[in-house]
């Protein structure tokens, strides 16, 4: 696919500055930029590159101020935010090129289903359930499983091999990455004398609108009621949602992050790859959370934290620096105790004396 200056330009509302007519057909690093291609300028770190890239066109911030001549091959796009620039670049060329249409023969649609007949997209092997719901522009891929009385919004796209069990709903313009599981059942079981007997999980999920899974991710069903994830939040790769967790707003969790069940995650959170989170505790918004963290206990609004327990990020990397040192002071305190003892020993023959 093929775009000049002005095309581009258009589209992100932005001011050319060069050959409006010079034409790109590809994206490339700033730094490894090559004719043909679109490349940005959003880090200050890279700016040198700028002067120097072979890149045919170039995003850049609306402030930005060149400190000598660019290229003469060099065509420059300026836009509020460079950055979302090319995102919205990206998003626009990725869906006119995975664009496919059309239900095929080898799917099983339930007859009770109700399914757009236009712009819709059902791969080969998908199986979708009695009662389903499916919006316009819906794209499942092959090897998908759609449960009884699953809805699912506008534009929102199902990978390969998701399986999405009954009664779950999910919202417009969300995306779904292969292997990702919504609705099992979460771990409930009650212990009797020397067993355990599973309780039934009769609730579903909710996915609301712009929410992202990533790949081999899980997100059980309720006891009862729904396990909701909201607004815009965006799940990486291989997490574990736990049954009535709630994920507030716009809250992103990278990879292997663990949630048990019955927590509450407020809105515009940021969790770090395998932390984990007990069952039962609240976490407020805007709380940011390391990598490998421990959460046992509620955590206020607008705290970072760290560790295992996790404590506030300032004072993990105090401690952090005391950690290689405790060796060294358990012996001096060792030390300090016999030297002490002896003194008392002394004190106690002098005054016996």
């Amino acid at each position: 696919m093929e775009f000049s200056a002005q095309q581009i330009a258009s589209i992100l509302k932005g001011k050319i500055e060069g050959n409006p007519e010079v034409k790109v057909n590809n994206f490339s690093k700033i730094e490894e930029g090559k004719p043909g291609t679109l490349t940005f300028l959003a880090n200050p770190k890279y700016s040198s590159f700028l002067y120097q890239t072979n890149a045919s066109l170039a995003l850049i911030n609306d402030n930005f101020i060149l400190e000598k001549k660019i290229p003469d091959t060099l065509t420059l796009i300026r836009v509020p935010d460079a950055y979302a620039a090319l995102a919205q670049l990206m998003n626009l060329v990725d869906q006119a090129r995975n664009k496919k249409q059309g239900i095929h023969s080898m799917s099983f649609i339930s007859p009770t289903a109700l399914v757009p007949q236009q712009d819709i997209y059902i791969g080969a092997f998908v199986f979708i359930g009695e009662n389903v719901q499916l919006g316009e522009n819906v794209a499942i891929y092959p090897n998908s499983y759609i449960g009884d009385n699953v809805s699912i919004g506008d534009n929102t796209i199902i990978y390969a091999g998701v399986n999405i069990y009954d009664g779950c709903r999910i919202g417009k313009n969300c995306i779904i990455h292969s292997g990702a599981v919504i609705g099992s059942d979460g771990f409930g079981f009650a212990k009797e004398n020397e067993e355990y007997k599973k309780i039934p999980q009769l609730g579903n999920v909710v996915l609301e609108d712009d929410v992202e899974i990533g790949a081999n991710t899980t997100i059980d069903r309720a006891v009862m009621d729904s396990t909701i994830i909201r607004k815009g939040v965006k799940l990486d790769n291989l997490i574990q949602i736990a049954h009535n967790v709630e994920v507030g707003e716009n809250t992103a969790m990278a990879a292997q992050v663990g949630i048990s069940g019955s927590t509450k995650i407020g809105k515009n959170c940021i969790m770090g790859g395998q932390a984990g989170l007990g069952g039962h505790i609240k976490i407020g918004d805007g709380v940011s959370i390391g990598a490998q963290a421990g959460i046992i206990s509620n955590i206020e609004a607008g705290r970072s934290i760290i560790g295992s327990p996790a404590i506030d990020v300032k004072n993990f990397f105090r401690s952090s620096i005391i950690f290689p040192k405790l060796p060294d002071l358990y012996r001096q305190l060792g030390q300090l105790q016999k030297e002490v003892e002896s003194l008392k020993k002394e004190i106690q023959q002098t005054n016996d004396k």
